[in-house]
């Protein structure tokens, strides 16, 4: 096939020798099957910004590391220069997220370098060698619908563990390989402990497993998860092997308002005492 204008570079610096075929295209980003010597790989061409919602990515970007204040600053403002960080920024948190959820022992496609704007990474094959279907297009048995939803949790509490959360987690994204699901499409993956929707996103994403899988064994729609490995992260209690019950009690325990109240008005008083001790001290 022609070669697109963003692999060029890439044939040309010798990192792929050919492309293949196109293999999907989406609203983020095309995706071609390519050769790089003998190994078929898949190249992930990111869509110019312009064709993107900078405002959809906002409750995604929220705690991810920004490089410094002036990038920060121009980010917020949305200037010409803070949209390029932010879309440089969007491609590379994929590349990030795909390295470190490998090296947490997270099934995901195997990265192969970034360059030039591309992603190259490992092509997700069935048997017979062609690419893997998506968890949505295949038929299970009861029994195997409860193997890959109890791998897919364990492979969801490495992500946690690994400080990620992969905020779109559904049957789209999750590919069925010979050896098992494997995950896709991290752009968007969240800073567990530095967003303030990230227990929202989790919920969401073991809730789309359940769902899905959950046609095939309906039990598994009523197990709950999300909680329960969020309860153990936020107490720093949570391991890739932590075993878990798919029960979760919530507290339904009514507040003690009036005991919160006092706390706070007791250390406003603490904190205006200490105030007025520094205040004399300097007039001293």
């Amino acid at each position: 096939m022609k070669t697109p204008p963003g692999l060029q570079a890439l044939i040309e610096d010798g990192v792929i020798d050919e492309v293949i075929r196109s293999l999907k295209s989406g609203k983020e980003a095309s995706v071609y099957v390519v050769r790089a010597g003998d190994d078929i790989r898949c190249a992930k061409v990111y869509k110019d910004m312009r064709q993107r919602s900078f405002q959809a990515r906002a409750q995604y970007q929220e705690g991810r590391k920004v490089r410094g204040s002036r990038d920060a600053r121009a980010m917020s403002k949305s200037t010409n220069y803070g949209r390029k960080e932010q879309e440089a920024a969007w491609k590379n948190a994929e590349v990030d997220a795909l390295y470190r959820l490998a090296d947490a022992g997270v099934q995901v496609p195997r990265p192969y370098g970034y360059f030039n704007g591309v992603l190259v990474m490992e092509l997700v094959t069935d048997e017979e060698g062609r690419s893997a279907p998506r968890l949505g297009e295949v038929e299970l048995s009861p029994e195997l619908a409860r193997e890959y939803h109890a791998f897919m949790i364990r492979q969801i509490v490495r992500m946690l563990c690994a400080g990620l959360i992969h905020g779109d987690l559904s049957e789209y994204n999750v590919l069925v390989a010979p050896h098992g699901p494997v995950i896709i499409d991290l752009p968007q993956a969240v800073d567990a402990a530095g967003n303030n929707n990230a227990l929202a996103m989790l919920e969401r994403d073991v809730g789309n497993i359940n769902a899905c899988l959950g046609r095939f064994a309906p039990e598994l729609l009523a197990t709950g998860h999300a909680r329960e490995m969020w309860a153990l992260f936020e107490n720093g209690e949570l391991q890739p092997d932590s075993a878990l019950t798919g029960l979760f009690a919530q507290d339904e325990t009514p507040a003690d308002v009036e005991a919160v109240m006092d706390a706070i008005n007791d250390a406003r008083a603490e904190a205006l005492i200490r105030q007025q001790g520094r205040e004399a001290a300097e007039a001293e």
